[in-house]
């Protein structure tokens, strides 16, 4: 009842505010200060005619006039001024606007917001449902866009990536393939597409450079004969095809070309150290693979599936390399598949059990990232 009566209390303040004005005249009246002046003239008047600094005719002509002035002033005195009639009109309308406007757009919008009725959302809901409903209303506005306006590439080319982080792979390639009909009409822009399509059909086929896949780099290779992604996959195709010189060769030009700290660049002198076998093993490390966090999605995907499984498949031929099967270890516990990092301790430890050293390592790196069984 109190909270009510203060509602009710403010409301009629604020309404007041607005009333009050209205209710006062259009204009001050000034009669009352005119009467006192002309008095004060008709008695200087008198002074001067007594002093004889004026005739008698000039004050008897100045009294006559001073007077006819302020009985004038002292009517206009009497009568209060009244507003036209438009005025007044519009006074009221407005005083009745106010009268019924205020508490109804008061009213309404406590119900609607204010209103301790309206249900809370839960704290677990609130937490949660703005991220997910974020992406979710991204795609839905970005595929409503798109099936009215299908011919526009710059639409296809934003929601490709989103469809890669959903696992929408079908739907990401069908993305880039319309990108590329697209925009690839633009010579500039063609490589780039045609190598961002590439990438996808690999994360599509789980690592795999596919046919298709390998089309689309040469096509990028041939617009721009240096373009390192494009460069970077047909030498991961010709790896998976069994041409290690021809993909050992690509690399090193990679390598050669980009600087230290370009991902491509990085990714092609770890390849050729795992070819010419300075390194333990042709996949990336850990470290490799918490740095590719910072690459786009289509990127990280295909290298660490790529690069991982030809680890694991020459492990599985070869399983005397104790530092493969540590990186391989470390690798799908960065990645988050603990299960696959369980199975490779296992399959370690029966390919090193001959071995009591590398065994060890193994058992002290599985300890470490609690991979015990």
């Amino acid at each position: 009842m109190t909270l009510w009566f203060l509602f009710a209390l403010m409301t009629a303040a604020a309404m007041f505010a607005v009333l009050w004005p209205l209710s006062r005249a259009r204009r001050e009246r000034r009669a009352g200060g005119d009467v006192a002046v002309y008095r004060d003239q008709i008695d200087e008047i008198a002074r001067d005619r007594a002093a004889g600094r004026i005739g008698e005719a000039e004050a008897e002509a100045a009294r006559v006039e001073v007077s006819r002035r302020l009985i004038a002033a002292a009517d206009a005195d009497e009568k209060p001024d009244a507003p036209a009639g438009g005025e007044t009109f519009r006074r009221r309308a407005a005083a009745i606007a106010t009268l019924v406007a205020l508490p109804a757009i008061g009213a309404a919008l406590y119900l609607t917001l204010g209103s301790p009725n309206v249900p809370g959302q839960p704290l677990a809901a609130r937490a949660t449902a703005p991220q997910n409903q974020s992406l979710e209303t991204l795609v839905t506005r970005v595929e409503e866009h798109l099936e009215k306006n299908p011919e526009d590439g710059r639409g296809w080319e934003v929601i490709a990536p989103v469809y890669v982080r959903l696992g929408r792979l079908d739907d990401a390639v069908k993305a880039r393939r319309n990108a590329l009909r697209i925009n690839g009409r633009d010579d500039r822009r063609k490589p780039d597409l045609e190598a961002e399509l590439g990438e996808t059909l690999i994360a599509a086929a789980n690592g795999v450079v596919t046919q298709e896949a390998k089309a689309a780099f040469e096509r990028a290779a041939a617009q721009d004969a240096r373009h390192p992604k494009a460069r970077f996959f047909l030498g991961v195709a010709a790896h998976q095809d069994g041409d290690g010189a021809k993909a050992l060769a690509i690399w090193r030009d990679i390598a050669r070309d980009t600087g230290t700290d370009s991902p491509w660049g990085i990714m092609a002198r770890q390849a050729v150290a795992s070819a010419e076998g300075a390194a333990p093993a042709p996949g990336p490390s850990a470290d490799d693979v918490a740095a590719s966090e910072q690459m786009d999605p289509q990127d990280r995907a295909a290298m660490i599936r790529g690069m991982v499984e030809r680890l694991a498949e020459r492990l599985q031929r070869d399983g005397s390399d104790v530092e493969g099967w540590l990186r391989l270890v470390r690798a799908y516990t960065v990645m988050g598949d603990r299960d696959r990092a369980l199975s490779a301790v296992s399959d370690a430890r029966r390919a090193l059990g001959h071995d009591a050293d590398k065994l060890r390592r193994i058992d002290a790196l599985a300890k470490e990232l609690k991979l015990e069984s």
